[in-house]
């Protein structure tokens, strides 16, 4: 394999799928790799959701020639070109190769799926070649870019010995998670915080649903919906409220407790049968998580915790935003064969510089009252009298905060947690996490472990719970980011220094957005947060900043970020294009669904005059035989529609 750099790109087909409103791939995301004898480094990685201001980005880009100038432009952040890349991966429009994948190599299993578990199993090829780890990949299901076939099954898990893998399917939470997200039309982190902040409960029969419905095919499409109904039907039978919540988020909240505890005895499931096949003792070995139920933290610690394992091992982008990493390790790992190559995951901070500081200083002047050096003492000043911004360096990837941009605060008020979620526009029980000083978590926290990315959720010591109230759940668990010197040293100074003045070694760290908008990227945006908020101290890049004259500040939201590409597109630009693709004028919601169905792509030329005549005839007929399935289409058609054009801090579920 050549040495030089290598480009993994997971995005959305271009063309018509932007003017019909069809998207296979969501949390869209590059990475830039670069080879050098044995050695792989991973250089960046860019989730589009950050610049583009999508919420779990997903708009296609409108044609090769965009897709290409926003390629471009990131790749110019280091000084590069597409044409300094020795290969292209993971989306055809751009490929240069099309030799990197899996498809072929597991016909059974969802190269999406494979993906995912490369993204973990490969995060440092040492552990990978020595010892063993058994490894799963649990998300809803697989997009069908890079491969056009329905696979038997579409969930990956593993067993790795000193380098020797064997790959088999397995079954995952996920779908049942994702079927109460279309029922209560709440985000699966909503859901799973909304489980522990009631103390409603009611039962079902947890064991008719892991052995009655399937949780490992393409059943997982209808199955996990039926089996949320029954979960629900029984929870209502046995429901006890609790008087600080309404009596639906009573039921919401019972309801996703068990679907919590049937989530985690799946897992057991896969994990056990493991174990007896291959006759591993688990506390010899490591456990390695990937796919977005990988970010379910209280499964993650109970599999820990239950079997022994004797490390965690996930990257902090586990869900698709991290695809790209898994499509370039695994390609890695093909490609170069019995030579093998070396690899350690770098850090979590591989996003954007953010901007220039003194640029975003000089706009804001009006609202700056003092910009000093940061020292210690003014630091833990501040942090006890109310929340301020933190923003550092590179932007960590990921779906979570973990300290380089950040809301922090002191934990041991609960005013903390108060402020946080009025700041961000949130329910007042969501949780706040701690991020805290990894040599002393066990002094803190019961059964703990180095937790860098923030995937553990740990037990509040009794001695402490009274201390740190702004992050304890109801039942005292925390969801902990640990930090150390070598990971992140402006942090670790600011903890060390809350510490040594406090005696607490941790701080309240939530992620630094509005409600419905990714984590903010750039140092204008924060700025704009602070101002908005009425937020006096900014941290940024090693100084203090200090705001003032709130009332003068007349934006009412964030700022736009740079989405116009994704939502404009100039009605000369549409009819030049559906021209090219679709010159027989195949109807909006005909096209929407064609385009969703890949045995249909694939019979059907419709830039040909027969091609498109038989790809109408086709849809019609499914729509006349199968009412349902327009009435799908003409609800995911509108619905798409308005996700594409509302970026910005408006996110529509």
């Amino acid at each position: 394999m050549k040495d030089g750099f290598y480009l993994s790109v997971y995005v959305n087909p271009v063309g018509l799928q932007r003017l019909a409103n069809v998207t296979y791939r969501h949390d869209n995301n590059v990475s830039l790799w670069h080879k050098n004898g044995r050695n792989v480094r991973l250089i960046a990685h860019w989730e589009i959701e950050r610049l583009s201001g999508q919420k779990q980005h997903r708009t296609p880009f409108f044609d090769r020639a965009h897709l290409i100038d926003f390629t471009q432009e990131r790749l110019a952040e280091h000084d590069l070109a597409l044409d300094d890349m020795v290969e292209i991966w993971g989306t055809p429009d751009i490929d240069t190769v099309d030799n990197y994948h899996l498809v072929d190599d597991y016909p059974q299993i969802a190269y999406h799926a494979l993906a995912h578990l490369y993204s973990a199993i490969l995060l440092d090829t040492e552990k990978y070649n020595h010892g063993t780890t058994v490894g799963f990949a649990v998300d809803r299901g697989p997009e069908f870019v890079l491969e056009r076939d329905i696979t038997d099954k579409w969930f990956a898990g593993c067993v790795i010995r000193d380098g020797k893998i064997s790959i088999f399917p397995t079954a995952s939470p996920a779908p049942l998670y994702g079927a109460a997200k279309d029922r209560f039309h709440q985000r699966e982190g909503t859901l799973m915080a909304l489980a522990t902040a009631t103390k409603a409960h009611g039962t079902c029969d947890r064991q008719a649903i892991v052995d009655n419905y399937t949780f490992d095919d393409i059943m997982s499409l209808t199955m996990p919906a039926e089996a949320l109904e029954r979960i629900i039907d029984q929870v209502q039978q046995t429901l006890v409220l609790d008087p600080q919540f309404s009596a639906e988020d009573c039921l919401v909240s019972a309801v996703m407790q068990e679907v919590q505890a049937i989530s985690v005895a799946i897992m057991e499931k896969n994990v056990d049968a493991v174990l007896a096949e291959y006759d591993i003792d688990p506390t010899q070995s490591r456990l390695a998580l990937a796919g977005g139920y990988a970010l379910n933290c209280p499964t993650n610690s109970h599999l820990m915790n239950r079997y022994g394992f004797s490390e965690l091992v996930a990257p902090p982008c586990v869900g698709d935003n991290g695809q790209s990493i898994g499509i370039a390790l695994a390609a890695f790992a093909k490609k170069c064969g019995a030579d093998g190559f070396d690899f350690r995951f770098p850090t979590a901070y591989l996003g954007g510089i953010g901007g220039d500081l003194d640029a975003a200083l000089r706009e804001h002047a009006a609202f700056v009252q003092s910009t000093t050096p940061i020292d210690d003492a003014t630091m833990v000043a501040d942090l006890q009298a109310g929340p301020v911004i933190w923003f550092n360096g590179r932007s960590e990837i990921g779906p979570r905060a973990l300290g380089n941009r950040s809301l922090i605060a002191d934990p041991t008020t609960y005013r903390s947690k108060e402020l946080l979620n009025d700041y961000k526009q949130r329910q007042w029980w969501r949780p706040v996490a701690p991020v805290a000083l990894e040599e002393h978590l066990d002094t803190w926290f019961e059964n703990s472990r180095p937790s860098p990315y923030m995937l553990e959720t740990f037990t509040i010591r009794e001695e402490a719970r009274e201390r740190i109230p702004a992050v304890a759940h109801l039942d005292y668990s925390a969801r902990v980011q640990s930090v150390t010197a070598e990971q992140n040293p402006e942090l670790h100074r600011l903890l060390s220094a809350f510490h040594t003045a406090t005696g607490v070694p941790m701080l309240c760290n939530t992620s630094l957005n509005d409600a419905g908008e990714p984590i903010i990227e750039r140092i204008d945006e924060a700025i704009n947060f602070a101002l908005r908020k009425r937020i006096s101290v900014v941290y940024a890049n090693g100084q203090r900043i200090e705001l003032g004259n709130f009332d003068g500040y007349a934006v009412d939201g964030p700022l736009p970020r740079d989405h116009t590409r994704f939502t404009t597109i100039q009605e000369e630009q549409a009819d030049k294009l559906s021209a090219e693709l679709n010159p027989f004028g195949i109807p909006a919601l005909q096209l929407h669904h064609f385009l969703h169905d890949f045995t249909l792509i694939d019979r059907f030329d419709i830039t040909t005059e027969d091609g498109a005549a038989g790809a109408l005839r086709a849809v019609e007929e499914e729509f006349a035989n199968n009412p349902q399935a327009k009435q799908k289409s003409e609800r995911r058609y509108k619905e798409r529609g308005t996700k594409f054009s509302s970026l910005g801090a408006v996110y529509v579920f």
